[in-house]
């Protein structure tokens, strides 16, 4: 449990410091200029990504959740860059929320 905490602790200090000076407080109040800043996808995310969104026709806003929910993924493991495993889990939470709606 410590070692969760930790992970946490440290995501939200990467957050806190890239959204030092600003009105947003955590990834989930990321407008689409900060989404457009800090959730840029390697090539692989960015295929993924298309790939669900073409297969399932995803909305828009269902787009900027997803990768909003992979940059805080991304966060919990410290790195700078969301990869393609941060967009696939990502997608999985998206498909379990919908599952208990």
């Amino acid at each position: 449990m410590a070692a969760i905490a930790k992970r946490v602790e440290q995501s939200r200090a990467l957050q806190s410091e890239r959204d030092k000076g600003t009105k947003i407080h955590c990834n989930a109040q990321m407008t689409p200029r900060f989404i457009k800043k800090y959730c840029e996808l390697d090539a692989s995310g960015n295929r993924i990504l298309e790939l669900v969104t073409n297969r399932l026709s995803l909305s828009a806003r269902t787009y900027t959740r997803i990768l909003k929910v992979a940059r805080t993924i991304a966060d919990l493991d410290s790195s700078i860059n969301i990869c393609d495993q941060h967009v696939a889990e990502a997608n999985q939470y998206r498909s379990l929320d919908r599952k208990t709606s």
